[in-house]
């Protein structure tokens, strides 16, 4: 059998096209043996292949586009399909529409759209298909509403040349609306139009916009056409949701105990519910006990990419009522830990280690012969088994740092599974981890799947990276780069920069197994969440890198990133001094500048090198060396501006070495104009080193950095079909906005963290439709919180952004807050989301009495407390029926 495959594309010189699917005859879906396509004219591209019907019955093919750069881009699978199983044809001719991964109304057929948010728009209905045909036409609409299916008209004899009476209905079959007619050859060629038909009514309600479809070629019963005509012209940017953000741990129940739990989420969907909110966003709730101190209590440190967090489980579920007797001892530690009002983190998950090791003790010989963990355990073994000997090991040997446990420091696979083989004397502490995940993936399966019954989505987040000394870590050490580590440039959240203490991605070994770590994880987030947030998805462009011996995020660069090559500073006639632009520079005027007349307290520290001029000495010489005596100091005043002094000294330089380079490469110290040494510089250099430092950071790197996106992000983003969330702030490129266009990955956007340099604030009504609004996260202060903390900037925004006249009111007031909520759920972004605490303030009754009290993290502190918890428990909530109606008539009322 012949197929002709026709693709509507336009290109220009260099560019070329190639066809891939299941098959020999279009390489096996290996993009080495793609079959090239042929240049027909400015508006088609075409080619043909042999097929044996007996190979496949079904064909399912994309196509490839190769820029002249070099560049491939996959087409998006939209499920292009050929069924072949019909005889007596010798030829299927195909008319393709290109599917751009980036055209919003992907996001229409992604899992949270297709599984739950527009399940009840759907109206069954399967059109008669005609014995002999000619013609299948396939069209997507996914934005219709209910007792609605698409319809087909134009100039032939079958459709009564445009008459409304012979409308064609289509029937919906994997994700498009398709019919098949016999259409006379002598109605080709054929002006057609698709549109929406009212199955109750019986009317038709719209056509397509623009001009009419054209149907060229031939008609005849050895031949089938068929036409992927891609997207109806309809509009298909109307859907808008709005949604809440609060992290599990927060959440507060009647039943939880000291700390929100997967269970509690069920409450949490039905107050969403109730004031028609159709998401549910959360943060990271993997793994992070690797100190077992409150430190753990960070949820973007985890242990593992995999493991759910322990914490979370609620206790009566995991007991049932066989075991019952077991929980209740704890009745009144666990009304004490609730009346908290922050979370007790060490004393929470010291009780609830202790009891689930006790149930699992009783229920173990049932647990471990059981179907339904055997099947669990099948599949998750890959990581399973060695997260619980990690655990294990962590346990027995005091701590998570592998590189200091007396055995198996380095995973070996088969030397583990049988150190933790059943027949092992230890094997109940490894079990007992098996038990705990088995139990957490129940517990937030199950509130998944409530949350689906009741049309409400939940949102997950990914961290950008893990524990330096956690399982992933331990076990795929060649995964990472553990010489440096992740952080952020400094903001105006952090002046000093970020050190988040995380090992960096090996992209380059990641990319030689098709990221296949990477497609795990998604694999697991997608048995518990409909869309994600890929937390600084910066860092797949590039990631800010601390070295090891640094500790803060000042003394970062880029990684990967062009550096400055020496020639360059001849070339912008600067005079090289390694020496004064490498290392710290320190002299009398500085330390001056810097300390005043407490300068003599850091000389013991320095070496002086003569004309007034001095060195660190080498126990001091980087950051944790510094900070390393410190430590064994007492934690006074004193020593605390001793060693911050020290770090500014150290951070005191212009450039960074790249490593390996024999002094040829370099990079900018961020901030440089900010440095005592570039302020000590004369004018003339200044002004030189300032071209060459906008052009390292805003010039050279763009086009690289994009293709550096291109090659870790489209890989990713076709592995899944959960929704895509960046979380796109800080020190953004100019090509971050393109890519994720580009790939149909949502943007973040911030009221008061606007991405404009020339603009003060956002306005919610500039927000491009594939974005999530948001008035904060939970990195910042609430709506409330931030009233209070910038005088000027909220008068600012009193008057500009909210019309008002006068002066702005001390503290945030209920109908402010209301304002501001409004502004957001008005905009045009498909998601507008909130944290719960700038929901309430929208109450003078259930507000929380202290704003600073709502917030949940402090970025610039890398040892917070994450303790937040709401103050009520959501069975009130749920009975606040003035708010929640309130709440949902202004959800109603913007279309969300």
């Amino acid at each position: 059998m012949k197929i002709h495959f026709y693709l509507r594309f336009s290109t220009k010189f260099g560019q070329s096209l190639a066809i891939s699917g299941n098959i020999g005859a279009l390489g096996n879906n290996d993009i080495k043996n793609a079959v090239s396509l042929t240049y027909l004219n400015t508006d088609f591209w075409e080619g043909e292949v042999e097929v044996d019907p007996g190979e496949a019955v079904k064909i399912h093919y994309n196509y490839i586009f190769f820029q002249e750069d070099g560049t491939v881009v996959m087409e998006w699978d939209d499920k292009k399909q050929l069924d072949i199983s019909k005889s007596g044809v010798d030829e299927i001719q195909v008319f393709d529409t290109w599917c751009n991964t980036g055209s919003y109304e992907n996001s229409f057929y992604t899992d949270p759209f297709q599984q739950v948010l527009l399940n009840e728009n759907r109206t069954p209905y399967k059109n008669k298909s005609p014995k002999i045909f000619t013609h299948i036409f396939k069209v997507k609409a996914p934005l219709l509403k209910k007792n609605e299916v698409m319809c087909l008209s134009g100039t032939s004899t079958v459709f009564g040349y445009w008459n409304p009476e012979q409308l064609i209905l289509l029937s919906r079959e994997n994700g498009w609306w398709t019919t098949k007619l016999n259409l006379p050859q002598e109605d080709i060629p054929l002006a057609y139009k698709y549109g929406v038909y009212n199955m109750k009514d019986k009317t038709p309600v719209r056509f397509e916009t623009g001009e009419n479809r054209l149907l060229h070629g031939d008609a005849h019963h050895k031949k089938i056409t068929i036409l992927h005509d891609g997207f109806a012209y309809l509009p298909n940017d109307t859907w808008k949701g709005a949604g809440v953000s609060i992290p599990v741990f927060s959440l507060r129940s009647k039943d939880s105990f000291g700390v929100g739990e997967f269970a509690d989420l069920n409450l949490l969907v039905d107050w969403a519910k109730k004031t028609g909110l159709k998401l549910i966003q959360i943060l990271p709730v993997n793994d992070t006990t690797a100190t077992q101190t409150w430190a753990d209590s960070y949820p973007y440190a985890s242990i593992s990419a995999f493991a759910l967090h322990p914490i979370y489980l609620n206790l009566e579920t995991v007991a049932g009522r066989k075991y019952a007797d077991l929980v209740k001892p704890l009745k009144k530690k666990q009304k004490q830990l609730n009346e908290l009002p922050e979370v007790d983190y060490e004393q929470v998950i010291k009780f609830k280690l202790a009891t689930l090791k006790e149930l699992f003790l009783v229920q173990k010989q049932e647990f471990l012969k059981g179907e339904e963990f055997q099947d669990f355990f099948a599949k998750n073994r890959h990581w399973l088994i060695p997260y619980a000997a990690f655990c294990y090991l962590r346990d027995r040997n005091g701590t998570s740092n592998f590189n200091q446990w007396k055995l198996y420091s380095s995973y070996e696979k088969e030397a583990i599974e049988k150190y933790v083989s059943p027949k092992a004397k230890h094997y109940d502490n490894v079990a007992l981890q098996y038990f705990m995940q088995y139990h957490l993936h129940q517990q937030l399966q199950d509130a998944a799947e409530y949350a689906h019954r009741n049309g409400v989505i939940l949102k997950g987040d990914i961290p950008i990276g893990i524990y330096r000394y956690g399982c992933d870590a331990w076990v795929q050490p060649e995964l990472f780069h553990f010489d440096v580590q992740a952080g952020a440039p400094p903001d105006d959240f952090a002046i000093k920069g970020q050190n988040w203490g995380f090992p960096t991605y090996n992209w380059e070994q990641m990319a030689r197994n098709n990221f296949e770590w990477w497609h795990q994880r998604f694999v697991q987030m997608s048995n518990y969440f409909d869309a994600f947030r890929i937390d600084h998805i910066l860092g797949f462009f590039r990631i800010w890198s601390i070295p090891v011996h640094s500790v803060e995020g000042l003394m970062g660069y880029f990684i990967p990133a062009l550096p400055v090559h020496i020639h360059e500073f001849s070339q912008n006639n600067i005079w090289f001094n390694y020496h004064r632009y490498c290392k710290p520079h320190i002299n009398e005027a500085v330390l001056w500048e810097l300390f005043g007349p407490n300068n003599e307290k850091f000389k013991p520290f320095l070496n002086a090198t003569g004309n007034y001029s001095y060195e660190l000495k080498k126990e001091y010489a980087t950051q944790l060396q510094v900070a390393e005596y410190f430590r064994n100091l007492e934690q006074n005043d004193e020593n605390k501006n001793l060693q911050q002094g020290l770090f500014d000294l150290i951070a005191n330089i212009i450039l960074f070495e790249h490593p390996g380079s024999a002094g040829q490469q370099f990079h900018f110290r961020i901030s440089m104009e900010r440095s005592i040494s570039f302020r000590h510089l004369d004018s003339v250099i200044q002004a030189q080193l300032r071209d060459l430092y906008i052009n390292y950071f805003y010039r050279r790197q763009d086009n690289f950095w994009k293709n550096e996106a291109l090659k870790k992000l489209s890989p990713l983003k076709r592995s899944t079909n959960m929704l895509v969330c960046g979380e796109d702030l800080g020190m953004v490129p100019h090509c971050v906005p393109e890519i994720m266009k580009q790939l149909g990955i949502l943007s973040l956007e911030i009221q008061r963290m606007p991405k404009d340099p020339s603009v003060t604030f956002f306005h919610p009504t500039s927000a491009p439709y594939l974005s999530v609004v948001t008035p904060s996260t939970h990195d910042m202060s609430t709506i409330r919180g931030w009233w209070e903390e910038d005088r000027d900037a909220i008068q600012n925004f009193y008057n500009t952004v909210l019309g008002q006249w006068g002066d702005a009111p001390i503290s945030c007031e209920p109908w402010i807050n209301t304002a501001i909520i409004n502004q957001h759920l008005g905009s045009p972004a498909m998601w507008s989301i909130f944290q719960l605490q700038d929901l309430l303030g929208m109450s003078e009754d259930l507000r929380r009495d202290n704003p600073h009290e709502e917030r949940i993290n402090v970025p610039a502190n890398v040892k917070h407390y994450w303790k937040y918890r709401m103050h009520m428990p959501l069975e009130w909530l749920i009975k606040e029926k003035a708010f929640n109606e309130e709440l949902k008539n202004h959800v109603e009322a913007s279309g969300r």
